[in-house]
Order: structure tokens, then sequence, then C-alpha cells
């Protein structure tokens, strides 16, 4: 069976991630506990995808003066390397978590990329379509590429028949769509974002993913947090409620879900089966720091409390 993925992370990011009690806007703020680790998206996507037997590739564009904590993470999860590297550092995220469980990101700006960075990334994943099927593009858009760019990339790799998980938000979710890639994965404030008005009953939910589906994305998954999973399928919808558990970060759980959904897949495991195990991971994520799979046991237990329920669709 094949077990080869590509994850495209076009902005990656170094996540320095801190731990305090309450952030002190405007003042001092003491962290208790810090880590500085190799991220991005598809990189998130890359490493739970490691963990659960994937060989996986990975591209997009590194900047080549701080690329040694990357380097050292795809060596120890013996991803492809096929990150293109570009002039400059690679953009470094602020994450801070309050412990209520509030998130502040501070979001820098990436690197900037020219147009033989451009050809380069063509190039290779020109050489990755011949020998994978699946394709995650994950994550915001550095400087140098726009949103149109990047839809043309979703839909030259659609065209020729790959199988596309794409996860963006705002400008580049936007153009993303129009190339109607296979899986889409919105958050409720993403889709909210999408239509320019809050979205938050089941309701509102069911009726815009309706409206996207019918563009022709075979795949609309929208996480909801605590609330858990949507999943509308040929007309068809699936809810996945995972149990309570304790949240120790949100950092990283849709990049999670991604990869279940893409494993799921991969493994030609039926609908119930996928949505329970992407759900389960995404619930194991929120309950531990940083991104992977630590417990095998731990997600089977997950796994077996994953209420799975239909949902009435608004077009029949």
């Amino acid at each position: 069976m094949n077990n080869k993925v590509v994850t495209i992370t076009l902005n990656p990011a170094l996540d320095l991630t801190g731990s305090l009690d309450k952030l002190n806007q405007g003042s001092v703020s003491l962290v208790n506990r810090s880590n500085f680790h190799a991220a991005g998206k598809g990189v998130n996507v890359a490493k739970v995808l490691s963990d659960l037997g994937a060989e996986v590739s990975v591209t997009g564009f590194l900047g080549a003066d701080n690329q040694e904590l990357f380097c050292q993470l795809f060596e120890q999860i013996n991803a492809n390397d096929r990150f293109i590297r570009v002039p400059g550092a690679t953009r470094i995220n602020v994450k801070l978590v309050e412990q209520d469980g509030t998130v502040s990101d501070i979001n820098f700006p990436g690197v900037q990329v020219n147009t033989q960075a451009i050809q380069a990334f063509e190039q290779a994943l020109d050489e990755l379509c011949e020998d994978h099927q699946y394709f995650v593009f994950a994550g915001s858009l550095p400087l140098g590429i726009t949103p149109e760019q990047c839809a043309k990339w979703v839909d030259m790799l659609q065209s020729r028949g790959k199988n596309v998980l794409f996860d963006s938000s705002r400008a580049a979710l936007k153009a993303g769509l129009s190339a109607l890639p296979w899986l889409i994965k919105p958050n409720d404030e993403e889709l909210s974002d999408l239509v320019g008005q809050q979205i938050e009953s089941t309701e509102e939910i069911v009726q815009v993913a309706e409206q996207i589906a019918k563009t022709g994305i075979t795949n609309v998954v929208v996480s909801r947090g605590a609330e858990g999973v949507m999943w509308l399928q040929d007309n068809q919808w699936l809810c996945a409620k995972p149990p309570k558990v304790d949240v120790v970060s949100t950092v990283g759980a849709g990049d999670t879900l991604v990869a279940g959904m893409c494993w799921g897949h991969m493994k030609n495991m039926d609908k119930v089966e996928i949505l329970k195990f992407a759900t389960a991971l995404s619930a194991m994520a929120v309950s531990q720091v940083g991104v992977g799979v630590k417990d095998a046991n731990q997600l089977d237990l997950l796994k077996q409390h994953i209420e799975i329920s239909p949902i009435s669709s608004l077009s029949k």
C-alpha cells in the first residue's frame, strides 16, 4: 500500500511558544516554560504523518540563514527534504499560552520568494508528482507568492489526478477554493472570514459548506474545537464529538486533524473510521505540548469515546 505523501509549507516558521500565568499587555509578562522548534502548518502535518508511518516528502520555501532546526527535524522524521532555500531567515512566530488556555499568536512576515525559487519549487512539485498521490498544502503565503499563484499549483496537482488537501485561510483560502482541491479544512472562524459574516450554529455551517461543495470540492471538513468535527462528502454529513480532555495547548490541533484525514484515506479506512481516527488524533494533540503521536494507547482509548452521528443536509 502506498505510504508516500507530500506536505507543502510555503511559509514555514520557527515557533517560539511560551507558557505563562497571564499575559500583561503593555507591561512585563514572565514566561514559566518555553519551547523553540521548527514548525509551520505543513511541517506539523509531516511530523504527525511520519509518526503514523508515512514516508513523507516535504517542500516549500526555507530561509537559508536559520535552517538548522528544520534540517534536524527532517532527519529525525526521515523526511525527504525538497525545500527550496531562499536568501534570508525563516520567520519566527511567537505563541503565548496563558494558564486559562488563551493563546495569543504573534506571526511575523516570512522570507521574500523570488522567481528563481518559484521555478525550482515548480520543478520539485513536478518530480514529486511522478510517484505521489497525496499532497497537503497547509499554511499562509510568504512575500512574493500571491493567492492566485498558490491556486495555480493546486489546480496543476488536481489536473494531474492528485488528491490535494488544502488548509489555508483568508485570501489564500478564497483563491484556493477556485482550484477545487479534493479536501479543505477550515475552522468555523476561517469559514466566517470566507463568507464575511459570523458563522456559529451547526445549521449555518451546513449551509455554507454545502454551497462550497456544490462548486465541486469533494470533502469539506470543518473543525470546531471542543465542539468536534463536521465532514461533508457526497451530500452526506458526519459529525464527530470528542470526549472532554484537559487542554494543554491547541497549537497544531488543526494540522493534526488534517494529517489524520489524510492517513485515513491513504489507508482506505471507511468513512466513520477515518473521522473517528482523525478526531481522536486531534483531541490527543490538545492534551500535549508539540505535535506528534506520542501515545498509541491513549489514541485508541480516545477513539473509543468519539461519538459519530449523521446531520441532515439542507439541500435534500
